[in-house]
């Protein structure tokens, strides 16, 4: 085959450990794919600027559409991020017959199935195993490891800023907020957080594992999403006390074609893999009814490892391009697509309440429980030297997600419970 052209939207991080991988691993490639493969132009913001990378100026245009509508570019490697522009020039690319990889999460969680639609009307490929976790393959694992299983379950620690903060926060009993400073310091964190510690970041590559993994479309909207901005240090001790690391999880499950997807701090038994997951780092926990449990860890970020996925999703195309099988990518969702309720949703909880310090209190807030239905693992009364009140732990047997926010309701006109601290998830 001719050598497959290829054009270069942004010129970042992301960007240069494109260019660097293509460039030092070309005889690998060319093994690989049967063809070598030349970055022919590259979108940049300011031709001028200096940069840490070799690269001839007159490959370097200022102008997307020098490089979208270049008749010789076979494929578009879109890595400068955004939506609403970014949008534009993939749609145009796909309209041309040029086949689109993409680490856009943020793209793929919103526009996904109309950048796929277009892309079969137009017999090309668009990959994006980068736009969630970062250098570990699980989108192609989904799609074609499990291609012979059912998966009924996805949990992953999808989002390395607040896995960092959560580490942190559990190995030196740091505050949240200190902690913040020091990942934003570090470049872990954007000035502006929020897409991060809000959980965003991770509803967002769950819409996309959640689509994949059960063929569905999932819109974001159907995402229930709570970040960790409200967890403190006495959540982290007593989930440690209690044998449990506080995660931000992003779990999809599925039962009888009913599904659910979330992302919230969960605790998680020590015992679990996914506890042990920490510092910056990824992973993703795969239910599947054949194979059972299986779990993929490595970087979620960073230079190297995403454009590492990036080069693999490009290998393929131009796998695909050698075949002739441009356009018939596996993946494509087919399923018509069920939310569970609040009363099918269903999982062990934990709460911390703080309560009146006085006899009978334990037995009203037992029989609230009671009166929701839901049935109590274990419960723990302690003194609290900080705290003139009584602190009540309790962690439940399954509940459904309405009888909890029953038992909260309840608790809310309940002058015994003075303020309800804290209520995660328990998984494991």
């Amino acid at each position: 085959m001719k050598p497959v052209k290829v054009g270069l939207l942004g010129l970042g991080t992301v960007g240069t450990g494109v260019v660097r991988i293509v460039e030092a691993h070309q005889e690998d490639l060319q093994s690989q794919a049967g063809s070598s493969i030349v970055i022919e132009k590259v979108l940049v913001q300011n031709k001028s600027k200096s940069r840490n990378i070799s690269i001839a100026q007159d490959k370097l245009t200022e102008d997307p559409w020098e490089v979208i509508r270049h008749p010789e570019i076979d494929v578009i490697v879109e890595v400068m991020g955004g939506i609403g522009h970014t949008k534009e020039y993939i749609l145009e690319a796909l309209s041309l017959g040029k086949h689109v990889v993409t680490a856009n999460k943020d793209l793929m969680a919103l526009h996904g199935p109309e950048i796929l639609a277009k892309a079969k009307e137009n017999r090309c490929d668009v990959l994006y195993e980068a736009s969630v976790a970062g250098g570990i393959p699980i989108l192609r694992t989904l799609v074609e490891g499990f291609s012979s299983d059912r998966i009924t379950k996805i949990m992953g620690i999808v989002n390395g800023t607040t896995n960092y903060i959560l580490t942190k926060m559990s190995q030196e009993g740091a505050a949240y907020a200190d902690v913040l400073k020091e990942a934003q310091a570090l470049g872990y964190a954007e000035a502006d957080p929020t897409s991060d510690v809000e959980g965003l970041d991770a509803a967002r590559k769950m819409t996309i594992l959640a689509t994949l993994g059960f063929r569905t479309n999932v819109n974001l909207e159907d995402v229930s999403a709570k970040g960790i901005s409200a967890v403190s240090k006495e959540d982290i001790l007593y989930a440690k006390r209690l044998g449990y690391e506080l995660k931000l999880l992003g779990i999809a499950e599925r039962q009888d074609d009913l599904i659910s997807i979330s992302v919230q701090p969960t605790m998680v038994k020590h015992s679990h893999p996914i506890a042990s997951v920490n510092g910056v780092f990824n992973a993703v926990y795969v239910y599947g009814e054949a194979v059972g449990e299986t779990m993929f860890y490595g970087a979620g970020a960073g230079e190297l490892p995403t454009a590492t996925s990036i080069v693999a999703d490009l290998v393929a195309v131009v796998k695909n391009l050698k075949l002739g099988v441009n356009g018939k990518q596996s993946g494509i969702a087919y399923k018509e697509t069920k939310l569970k309720t609040d009363e099918q949703i269903s999982s062990k909880y934990f709460l911390l309440l703080h309560v009146a310090d006085r006899a009978g209190v334990l037995a009203r807030i037992t029989q609230v429980f009671a009166e929701a239905e839901v049935s109590l693992e274990s419960v723990l009364q302690q003194p609290n030297p900080t705290n003139p009140e009584a602190e009540i732990i309790i962690i439940t047997h399954d509940a459904s997600k309405a009888a909890i926010q029953k038992v909260l309701h309840t608790f809310e006109s309940l002058d015994v419970v003075h303020k309800v601290k804290s209520v995660y998830r328990v998984e494991g």
